[in-house]
């Protein structure tokens, strides 16, 4: 519930939100700023920023194991930690696991450590499905509760913290939750599914029409952001990891296929064999792009639904008509 009775008295739930100039922080903040049952404040690194209406604003340093978060955790009931050091397209840094510590681990555990003491219930903790790994076998997908195996500076940071947090549940008794999505997608969404939508667009032969078996799992924003809510308040959600996902898993080339439809465009995809464009892709220094199209990627979201009752209010055709919609606005 987002009200909380105190002597017969109904007191408005108060939430902090970190990274909520992004991607899925931005969706949460539109989402929350509609909901009159809850107030919101955002922690912004700069004033002026583009907010939507009914959010306060509270000004923050970076997100670092120095940040002083008292301003914006007064009176604060739960915490939603989106802001983190993501991905870096051209790393200029000689140690990138020190730099994305200093920020995703000792800069998380130092806003959990100031919400603690600070009173906050529960602190609700983005992380990533890169906890558990960069692939699986077709058929195998992650479950919540397998042996973490991040491979990239990024996911062992995110593993890092997600352990800290965890230790100072233990010891404060703050509730903490841990959601691990995989790839995003949504209105504004930037990156390699920007790049996919756009080459849909164009109408361009894709040489990608034989990778239809295997199996990726994705989540649109929306869903995510249901999940976040979800977890403000349930009382199942404490001290847990959860995996969240929209509940049907994609070959590449049905993805693509699915894209041209919601966007009302004819999809020419090339048969061509999945080893050669492995060979290609080797060839080309591109092995890491190669496993995002051509390998497996599947995410179990069992236990969120049935530890939660939660269901993805979406289904992946409106996603991704939604993604669409955004990327023409």
């Amino acid at each position: 519930m987002p009200e909380f009775a105190f002597d017969g008295a109904q007191i408005m739930m108060k939430i902090l939100v970190t990274g909520g100039t992004g991607f899925v922080g931005g969706g949460l903040l539109r989402r929350l700023g509609g909901d009159g049952g809850r107030a919101v404040v955002a922690a912004v690194r700069a004033g002026g920023a583009m907010l939507p209406p009914g959010i306060e604003t509270v000004l923050v340093a970076d997100l670092g194991p120095d940040t002083d978060w008292s301003p914006a955790l007064a009176g604060v009931d739960a915490v939603v930690h989106c802001a983190a050091r993501a991905h870096v397209m051209h790393e200029r840094a000689s140690d990138p696991l020190a730099v994305f510590r200093r920020v995703n681990v000792q800069g998380t555990l130092r806003l959990a450590r100031q919400a603690a003491a600070a009173g906050v219930r529960r602190f609700v903790f983005l992380s990533s499905i890169k906890v558990n790994g960069e692939s699986t076998p077709s058929g195998k997908p992650f479950r919540a509760d397998d042996l973490p195996a991040p491979q990239d500076v990024y996911g062992i940071s995110k593993r890092e913290a997600e352990d800290g947090l965890m230790a100072l549940a233990r010891e404060t008794g703050m509730e903490v939750v841990i959601i691990r999505p995989p790839l995003v997608y949504g209105p504004g969404v930037k990156g390699n599914f920007a790049a996919l939508m756009r080459l849909v667009a164009t109408g361009m032969p894709l040489p990608l029409g034989a990778v239809r078996h295997n199996r990726r799992s994705l989540v649109a924003l929306d869903n995510l952001v249901d999940l976040i809510i979800t977890c403000l308040d349930h009382p199942a959600a404490a001290n847990q990891v959860l995996l969240a996902a929209d509940g049907e898993d994609l070959a590449t080339a049905e993805l693509l296929q699915r894209l041209g439809r919601a966007m009302n465009r004819r999809v020419r995809l090339l048969p061509v064999p999945v080893w050669m464009l492995e060979s290609a892709a080797a060839v080309l220094g591109k092995r890491d792009m190669a496993q995002r199209l051509l390998g497996s990627l599947q995410v179990d979201i069992g236990k969120t639904r049935e530890l939660l009752g939660w269901t993805p209010p979406v289904g992946v055709d409106e996603g991704l008509k939604r993604a669409v919609e955004g990327l023409r606005r």
